[in-house]
């Protein structure tokens, strides 16, 4: 095992955006690289890009002229599978139809040496069903890439099946002397980003056919409060609506309907209205070049608060509050604090408490509720935020019987904390604590599943889909409980299995321990 010899000739088929991207990287490594398509302009096409990119490289002083001249040397053209026969790794990124991928495999497997790895790069399809057909299956493994591939670090390396080790190791040691991330993941529905990045969407889209906010407003605070690079609509805009409601329909109909993955409507809408994202000018927002971009809104300035409080009973946790209570602290805003050796009947703790307003972190029950079960009418929830010190928005929600001057305060409260604040409507988990909560649970599942690793699932989702923190890293930096308790709440709040508390982080709480080993 080890990665191919740099003298191993890589062939690439297909010359698309993928194959192009794949050819590049194999080329720039040092491998000679042979890549065909069955359209010769495109082909050319591919060929001339592919240069074109290596000299902005040297243009930018990222590649020196001579590496760009050699790797241009060892890519070649190729106008027959036949020219193949040489390649002892030959990487497919054709059409995604399951029926044309064996069709071809079945053709290499009779042009390619017996010693040949054959990999595809499919995103959704099963690696093993791909090779079920092949009289050798065994050197069949997924390498799957992420768009642009010169650019995106993350390989999954999928193993069907009937995929042996040795194959398995070769293709990953291979994708990290490429200067790749690999990572290995077992053939299932959506391998591990396109299983684990579900929650996402669903969550996004949920929270704006219940009306929580505009399209704007949550994906700002996603962005500027969660610190994801992009929120979910703008980021389904990028993808094309017609390719992310496929994949989620696809990864649902592959466990038989698991509500966890059910489709939205609103998305739906979209593509039946041909509005499907940056590529025809039109999804959740408007491209055209006389569109006036929405903007997030946010609640307007509130006088500064006279008396902040912060009570802590001596049997609560108050890690998940501590870095909120440094950044008001650090505001110059003076917090009295108290610890009571008993807590109260009513009472929960951490809480902030400012002109009669009680302000809680969300546990994933509305404020509306919150209220009620304390018995305080003037309850405010927040949401989680990735890094209370830096983080520049945040989103709170107050209960319907709660009054406007306690909900002024508390806006008061975190304006006077540097932060823009955006009011939801009052809905459970909010925006980012509940995804969050979901993307940690859709992680533990796949790891419990035997998917990949608790490091894989995290590397992943950070290097394939830029998340600011693995889910399953975050769900420990949460706590373990308190993601279960939003989880709980969830389900509770809509009588749903879509938000069943995985087992793996049910086991994880009864036991004290983190997600990771510790």
């Amino acid at each position: 095992m080890g990665a191919l010899d740099k003298n191993a000739v890589v062939a690439v088929i297909g010359s698309g955006a993928m194959g192009a991207g794949i050819a590049q990287v194999a080329a720039q490594a040092g491998h000679a690289v042979k890549l065909f398509d069955t359209q010769r302009e495109a082909l050319d096409k591919a060929v001339d890009g592919i240069a074109g990119a290596w000299n902005k490289l040297v243009a930018k002083g990222r590649m020196s002229s001579e590496d760009a001249g050699a790797a241009r040397e060892r890519l070649h053209a190729v106008a027959s599978l036949r020219e193949l026969a040489d390649a002892a790794l030959v990487i497919e990124a054709i059409v995604e139809d399951l029926e044309a991928k064996r069709a071809l495999f079945a053709q290499l497997e009779h042009i390619v040496g017996e010693d040949a790895i054959l990999a595809t790069n499919t995103s959704s399809l099963s690696v093993t069903a791909i090779g079920a057909r092949l009289q050798h299956p065994g050197r069949l493994a997924g390498m799957h890439f992420f768009n642009p591939v010169p650019l995106m670090a993350l390989v999954e390396v999928v193993s069907g099946l009937a995929t042996t080790g040795a194959t398995a190791q070769t293709v990953h040691d291979t994708a990290a002397s490429w200067g790749k991330t690999p990572v290995h993941a077992r053939s299932t529905p959506g391998f591990i980003v396109n299983r684990l990045a579900r929650p996402f969407y669903a969550e996004g889209l949920r929270l704006l056919n219940e009306g929580a906010a505009d399209p704007a407003t949550i994906d700002a605070v996603l962005r500027d409060g969660g610190g994801f690079r992009m929120g979910p609509f703008e980021l389904m805009d990028l993808i094309g609506h017609d390719v992310n409601h496929a994949v989620t329909k696809s990864v649902f109909d592959a466990y038989y309907g698991d509500p966890r993955f059910t489709p939205s409507v609103l998305q739906r809408e979209l593509v039946d209205a041909g509005y499907l994202g940056r590529k025809t000018g039109r999804g959740f927002y408007d491209y055209a070049d006389n569109a006036v971009p929405p903007h997030a809104a946010c609640e307007p300035a509130r006088k500064r608060p006279d008396y902040v409080g912060y009570s802590l009973e001596a049997s609560a946790d108050g890690s998940l509050t501590a870095p909120m209570l440094a950044r008001l602290q650090a505001h110059g805003i003076g917090v009295a604090t108290r610890t009571s050796a008993e807590g109260h009947q009513h009472a929960e703790a951490p809480a902030f408490h400012c002109n009669g307003a009680a302000i809680y972190l969300t546990d994933g029950r509305t404020a509306t509720a919150r209220a009620h079960d304390n018995r305080h009418d003037d309850t405010v929830v927040y949401d989680l935020v990735f890094d209370a010190a830096t983080a520049t928005r945040i989103a709170v929600a107050r209960a319907d019987q709660c009054s406007d001057a306690a909900f002024d305060a508390a806006v008061a409260l975190f304006q006077a904390a540097g932060f823009v604040v955006t009011r939801l409507d009052d809905v459970p988990g909010l925006a980012v604590m509940r995804t969050v909560a979901m993307l940690a649970n859709e992680a533990a599942d796949a790891v419990q599943q035997g998917v990949c690793s608790a490091q894989a699932a995290d590397l992943a989702m950070q290097k394939g889909v830029n998340y600011p923190r693995g889910p399953l890293a975050w769900a420990d930096a949460i706590g373990v409980a308190h993601v279960v308790r939003v989880l709980d709440h969830l389900a509770a709040a809509y009588g749903e299995d879509r938000y069943r508390v995985a087992p793996l982080l049910r086991r994880r709480h009864a036991a004290g321990r983190k997600l990771h080993a510790e």
